[in-house]
């Protein structure tokens, strides 16, 4: 009997041991889960940016009250380079020509004989302008799209020809003819341009950019409209 009694306790042990090596956990099993990869990076905080753009003209007067550009529209393309060193405001330099078909005005009047005539003859000219800029963008987090705007002051070139209209003497009637000899020169003016736009990253590197800026030109006959779109590199 005392030797089943010592069996038992050692067993009871035993037992023991073993079963305090051993966790129990009352519930459900907790997991670590891992967050959602972060998104995408389209636009940088520090990017020097280069835009090659087709760009269409329009005046805000009919083109025989414009007194610059002297044509209702025109074509061309230009080139813009900016620097961002925050990712929200960048500073640049932008440069365009378009081709202008201006219209030149001839008039001729006799005042004595009552003749008045008026004619208008076309002629197409390299118009242009530098511009500094400064940007603000916004790109809308987690997407390839960035809304800007901007604005720029430079000058502008190619444009502002005027007809020199001259008093002609008429022999025996003094000097009541009137006439158009020739055109000015073209004249450098100074510009202001706001405007704002929409640029679409296909690669951190590449993106579409479409904008719309109104430009100030020396006075309200001369202030015209720019629609761009074109590439813009990202390095």
């Amino acid at each position: 009997m005392k030797k089943l009694i010592l069996s038992l306790l050692g067993v009871a042990a035993i037992s023991s041991i073993g079963f305090a090596g051993t966790e129990t956990y009352s519930g459900k099993e907790m997991k670590q889960v891992a967050g959602p990869p972060p998104c995408p990076e389209w636009y940088a905080d520090r990017e020097f940016n280069v835009g090659l753009w087709g760009t269409y003209v329009f005046t805000g007067n009919e083109w025989q009250n414009d007194r610059y550009i002297e044509a209702d529209h025109a074509w061309g393309g230009g080139i813009d380079l900016k620097y961002f060193f925050w990712r929200y405001i960048g500073v640049g330099i932008e440069g365009w020509a378009v081709d202008a078909r201006q219209a030149r005005e001839d008039i001729f009047a006799d005042f004595s004989d009552g003749i008045f005539q008026r004619s208008f003859r076309h002629e197409s000219n390299a118009v242009g302008s530098v511009l500094g800029t400064l940007t603000l963008r916004y790109p809308i987090p987690c997407t390839r799209f960035s809304p800007y705007i901007f604005g720029g002051a430079g000058a502008i070139f190619g444009g502002g020809q005027r007809p020199r209209n001259v008093f002609v003497a008429e022999p025996g009637e003094g000097f009541d003819i009137v006439e158009t000899q020739g055109h000015t020169d073209s004249e450098t003016k100074a510009i202001g341009q706001v405007g704002g736009g929409l640029e679409i990253r296909f690669t951190p590197h590449i993106g579409w950019i479409n904008d719309f800026s109104w430009n100030f030109v020396d006075g309200p006959n001369n202030n015209f409209g720019m629609v761009r779109s074109g590439i813009n590199f990202a390095f």
